[in-house]
């Protein structure tokens, strides 16, 4: 039987890319709803259209049991899946592919690389699952490195050991969410981390980005669910202690979070996991206006009830993902418990909702599962996953469409979001002759939301990476100027990092510097990421 192979270029599988009847029929649906008007679908690539130049390295003989470079490899390692990736792949430009895939099996394997790398200064970049939407996987041609070697940890793809006495589990870097679940689930456990990237993204990856996942509240990021780590460094192996809690100086857990590869390359960490849900309340609200929405999550937020879903959706986006279809925005609310029926939760929360002025056309609804079954199969989270296949449809039609996200404080999000939509429009109508700007909430908190920005418009042949690079800009700085953050879950990558250098200043980006050099002296490790040397 043939396996089912990932997409060289765009998102996901590559037998999920819709075919001409499905192209029409979201051309349709993308006109009906926004106005804009999609080119005529353009051939997606074949891997023998691809421009590639040869490999500038070559890695020594002893490290070829576990390294190639053999087209296909480095093509498939060439870029993430930001809008940008999936744009030059679409063209089948993949001259910035790495000259090196190398596949290691052990963290020896690791330092016999780090000791090539460091002595031929070829810069060596950690994979993940190839999912990175900011740039985080490629390094510019014209750096000061000889080559580039891209580090694929699929071969660290267990889940080793489950303490079911402390819920924690030993998860391997290169392990994919649904494995992961997969090895929990005999025994009644789940992660429950589901970024959109779930099915492709790795646990390694997700704690080096520190990425955001399935709760809206309280255990929003992998930060809350990590337990410990170790990350093998060209300077040794750094590795923190198993315990719930410690008062022992500033974290060393916390560097490795959010390190991007940049300081050293995550193998293994233990991770908290809990009972598989045994008890699910929904409920959807419809409000007649935005503000009426955002008043209703920041009462949730700031409830103590800790609901497992918030998200507010405005209309447009409502209607997009088949949520809402007369225009008006609306919030999911969940609950969810492996031990408690989560009905008075779930009351309180409707009520909570009703008073800024929510309606519910349809009762809110508890209801048991199956623990064995699959931990996340409700509707929101099956179209949230779908989204990125409708991205990548869309670019083959001309029809620029990419997402950015933020957090700012309950105080200062009106005025972020006017500023977000004003000046992203803006740049839209300048480069694009229009477009739409929607939102949603992702995660929420007592102290301020999630905002989530999805933005669409028509690109001309030949110049859309500088169309997508002037509208990210001003939706870059709008973030800036009024008090937000460059990104809340996205990482900072290579598309972040000028913004990222001034949201934490001058002197922050020196000791981060000194850190680098120490695990990092001969500056091989995803440069350009965080930090330069």
């Amino acid at each position: 039987m043939s396996q089912r192979a990932r997409s060289f270029w765009s998102w996901g599988w590559e037998d999920r890319f819709p075919d001409a009847a499905g192209q029409r029929a979201l051309a349709g649906q993308i006109h009906g709803l926004l106005g804009l008007e999609p080119d005529a679908p353009r051939r997606p690539p074949e891997m023998s259209d691809a421009l590639l130049d040869p490999p500038r390295v070559t890695p020594p003989e002893s490290l070829w049991t576990f390294c190639t470079t053999a087209a296909r490899n480095r093509i498939r390692h060439t870029y993430g899946r930001a809008w940008r990736d999936q744009m030059r792949g679409f063209n089948a430009d993949f001259r910035a592919a790495p000259d090196c895939v190398a596949l290691p099996e052990s963290e020896a394997h690791l330092e016999q690389l780090f000791e090539w790398c460091t002595r031929e200064r070829v810069a060596l970049v950690p994979w993940g699952g190839g999912t990175s939407v900011v740039g985080g996987l490629e390094v510019p041609r014209l750096s000061r490195h000889t080559g580039v070697v891209c580090v694929d940890l699929a071969r660290f793809g267990k889940v080793l050991e489950i303490d079911d006495v402390s819920n924690v589990a030993r998860i391997q870097a290169g392990a994919l969410g649904p494995a992961i679940e997969a090895a929990l689930a005999p025994k009644g456990l789940t992660l429950r981390h589901f970024p959109q990237s779930f099915e492709f993204s790795t646990f390694g990856g997700w704690v080096a980005t520190r990425a955001g996942g399935h709760f809206a509240t309280q255990y929003t990021h992998i930060d809350d669910l990590l337990q410990s780590v170790r990350m093998v460094t060209p300077a040794g192996v750094v590795e923190t202690r198993r315990v719930p809690a410690s008062g022992a100086g500033p974290a060393p857990e916390r560097l490795i979070l959010g390190s991007e590869g940049a300081l050293g390359v995550v193998t293994e960490g233990w991770a908290r996991v809990r009972p598989r849900p045994r008890w699910r309340g929904t409920a959807t609200a419809v409000f007649d206006t935005f503000e009426q929405g955002v008043a209703a999550a920041r009462a949730l937020a700031q409830s103590g009830l800790n609901p497992t879903n918030c998200r507010l959706i405005d209309g447009v986006e409502a209607a997009l993902n088949g949520v809402s279809l007369d225009g008006r925005p609306v919030l999911i609310i969940g609950f969810e418990s492996g031990v408690a029926d989560v009905s008075p939760l779930l009351d309180i929360a409707v009520e909570c909702a009703r008073a800024q002025g929510g309606h519910f056309a349809r009762p809110p609804t508890v209801r048991t599962v199956d623990p064995q079954g699959d931990p996340g199969a409700d509707a929101w989270r099956a179209a949230f996953v779908e989204a990125p296949y409708l991205q990548s449809a869309l670019l083959s039609m001309g029809i620029m469409a990419d997402t950015f996200e933020t957090a700012c404080t309950w105080r200062s999000f009106p005025e972020v979001h006017a500023a977000v939509v004003r000046d992203v429009t803006e740049a839209l109508n300048d480069v694009c002759g229009g477009g739409r700007v929607t939102c949603r909430f992702t995660h929420v908190y007592p102290d301020g939301p999630a905002p989530y920005y999805t933005f669409m418009g028509r690109v001309r042949r030949g110049s859309e990476l500088t169309q997508w690079a002037e509208v990210k800009a001003a939706a870059s700085e709008a973030l800036l100027a009024h008090g937000a953050t460059i990104t809340h879950h996205h990482a900072v990558g290579r598309t972040h990092r000028p913004w990222y250098d001034r949201e934490v200043g001058v002197v922050y980006g020196r000791a981060l510097k000194a850190v680098k050099r120490a695990l990092d002296p001969a500056g091989i490790l995803n440069p350009g990421v965080l930090v330069d040397v």
